[in-house]
């Protein structure tokens, strides 16, 4: 890892946040296996601690929440028959928040989808808000107590549940397309939410971004994480690379600029950088922690 310098650690970051599988960067770039895992768990860890520290106070009024299903090693019913599956392998679901109008990643939380993971995923999103919002969800039953927890009567929450039906004649072939979607039915639930801005449209495609930019959410491969903890990492750099680095198509900038985070697009460099700064502090902290327990 010291042998990379800051443009080829860019360059990784960037193949990495582009869906390049970490096998294919090796072939491309000549760095090993190895190494490029420890730099997205490097990366992955700093993105993390840096949006926890700067995406507060957000200016969102209009917020939709949705869950993105992956696994871990195996999917759930393959683990007990799987080979030195890990204690986490099965299933994992990341929980992310989309502001509607600025297009920010707002939080994002990799767990499962139990009541406690929803309770922990709201929480976060309210102690990073800086008004009352309009917020969306899906049908998802544990949504409902969590964000009444969390809000209680200050907040406009409302749920859209879609109905889906199967399409006629649909050929054998055809098993891996989704179901139509007949029909969508929105219900007030907390506050006055605006009927018209009642959906889940934009958190859904940015859910879709995640599989066309991280080769491990792609289905029916065996790209799929091997390790939680490289799972997780790889969220935070993208949700880093989605808000601060990638100019949305829709305001022909970044979220971060459009939700007044930051006043410039980052450019890979800079993402480098910051992940210098936090490894210096981490080993300047492990430092005075060796240091005091000396003492």
């Amino acid at each position: 890892m010291n042998k990379l310098n800051r443009e080829d650690r860019a360059k990784i970051l960037q193949l990495l946040c582009g869906g390049m599988a970490i096998r294919a960067i090796s072939r491309v770039t000549g760095a090993s296996k190895n190494t490029i895992a420890k730099l997205l768990v490097d990366a992955g860890r700093a993105s993390a601690a840096y949006q926890d520290r700067v995406l507060r106070n957000l200016p969102c009024k209009l917020v939709q929440v949705d869950e993105i299903w992956s696994f871990v090693y195996a999917k759930h019913m393959n683990v007990p028959k799987a080979k030195s599956a890990p204690a986490d392998a099965g299933d994992v679901w990341t929980w992310t928040a989309i502001d509607a109008e600025t297009k920010l990643l707002a939080g994002f939380y990799v767990s499962d989808r139990s009541y406690g993971a929803a309770r922990e995923f709201i929480d976060d999103l309210k102690g990073r808000l800086a008004n009352r919002i309009q917020l969306t969800s899906d049908g998802h039953k544990a949504y409902l107590q969590a964000v009444v927890n969390a809000f209680g009567n200050d907040i406009d929450y409302s749920i859209l549940v879609k109905k889906y039906g199967q399409e006629p004649g649909k050929s054998p072939e055809r098993r891996y397309s989704p179901a139509v979607c007949i029909g969508i039915e929105k219900n007030p639930i907390i506050g006055n939410p605006d009927m018209k801005h009642i959906s889940t449209s934009y958190v859904e495609r940015a859910n879709l971004t995640m599989p066309m930019s991280m080769r491990r959410f792609t289905r029916l491969t065996n790209g799929s994480s091997k390790k939680i903890e490289n799972h997780a990492c790889a969220i935070a750099l993208h949700a880093m690379h989605y808000n601060f680095v990638r100019v949305h198509s829709t305001h022909k900038m970044t979220p971060a600029i459009a939700a007044g985070v930051t006043d410039r697009a980052w450019k890979m460099i800079d993402l480098v950088e910051m992940i210098e700064s936090f490894e210096a502090r981490e080993i300047l902290r492990h430092r005075e922690q060796l240091l005091s327990q000396s003492n």
